[in-house]
């Protein structure tokens, strides 16, 4: 993946500030976990919601459907890698937004 990301992340509605490693790890976590899933090979823009046990995944401007396999493995890695950034504390709910430039 040679493409340069921007990632914003947004916990309980709270924007969280994100050095460079940070933003690149999450930003390619993302993109590689959403990349798997068919239909999403090129991913130039995303934005991922996760809260109240639920999963919005939009895609290139398209919102995609999930089944359950899928909610729980990116709920259980991307709840993860967030809850050790600095700053961090209880996630109800987070967003987070990659663009491809």
């Amino acid at each position: 993946m040679d493409k340069n990301l921007a990632a914003e992340l947004a916990v309980n509605k709270v924007s969280i500030k994100l050095n460079p490693f940070a933003e690149q790890f999450l930003a390619r976590t993302v993109v590689g976990a959403v990349s798997s899933l068919r239909g999403t090979e090129d991913v130039r823009g995303l934005e991922l919601r996760l809260g109240r046990g639920d999963v919005e995944l939009v895609v290139n401007g398209n919102e995609l459907a999930l089944t359950p396999f899928p909610k729980e493995i990116l709920t259980n890695t991307i709840t993860g890698l967030v809850s050790s950034l600095k700053g961090v504390g209880k996630i109800d709910s987070l967003k987070i937004t990659v663009k491809a430039h």
